[in-house]
């Protein structure tokens, strides 16, 4: 895996490259964009959400992958987070400045998915609730938690997430988006701030 990334002022960016067996991904991100997407896994439904995901946090988002979903999509959508949990945290560097903390709640219809997130250094993810139906098109319903684990383990998230509704679509599509809006509010910069926003001194 390779990265390259700038935070300082607006250019907190990031480019990762991860190259397995079961995967080929080259991704960029840009924290403060305009919520520009161009993402393409594959998989119809992740290219989906994804591209909510950018769009709901301002987020410019470049996602190029080849993976082995003629097997399934879980190597694919794992990779992805953990790619894009290492550009966040790459782009964000020692997260001078931060807001750190965020609490969201996203309804999609009867759907509603809340997020609690702390940008901590010190991963840790837990879930409440159950996707309602087993897929959504060529999407594995469980990979929309396994996705948001992985984000968190690799971008150093402590994470809760918890998931109500009956159609698992919008359960999973609100949970991209939620995800989406608290990491916005969480990476935002405190004027008032001038250090990283721990009395350790560092996250």
């Amino acid at each position: 895996m390779s990265d390259s990334g700038d935070s300082k002022g607006s250019n907190r960016t990031a480019t990762v490259t991860r190259e397995t067996a079961e995967t080929e991904i080259d991704l960029s991100l840009a924290i403060d964009g305009e919520g520009v997407a161009n993402v393409d896994t594959g998989i119809g439904f992740f290219d989906h959400m994804l591209t909510a995901f950018a769009s709901h946090g301002l987020f410019d988002l470049d996602v190029e992958c080849t993976g082995d979903f003629d097997i399934d999509d879980h190597h694919t959508v794992e990779d992805v987070a953990i790619v894009l949990g290492a550009a966040f945290a790459e782009a964000l560097d020692d997260k001078e400045g931060i807001v750190r903390f965020a609490d969201r709640r996203v309804p999609l219809d009867e759907a509603v998915v809340s997020v609690v997130l702390d940008v901590s250094g010190r991963p840790f993810f837990e879930r409440d609730g159950e996707f309602s139906q087993a897929s959504v098109g060529d999407f594995t319903s469980i990979m929309g938690a396994h996705f948001a684990r992985s984000l968190a383990m690799n971008a150093g998230l402590t994470l809760h997430v918890s998931v109500r509704g009956e159609n698992a679509h919008h359960e999973i599509e609100a949970l991209f988006k939620v995800l989406a809006r608290a990491l916005d509010d969480a990476t935002q910069v405190d004027d008032r701030r001038t250090d990283t926003p721990s009395t350790k001194g560092e996250l």
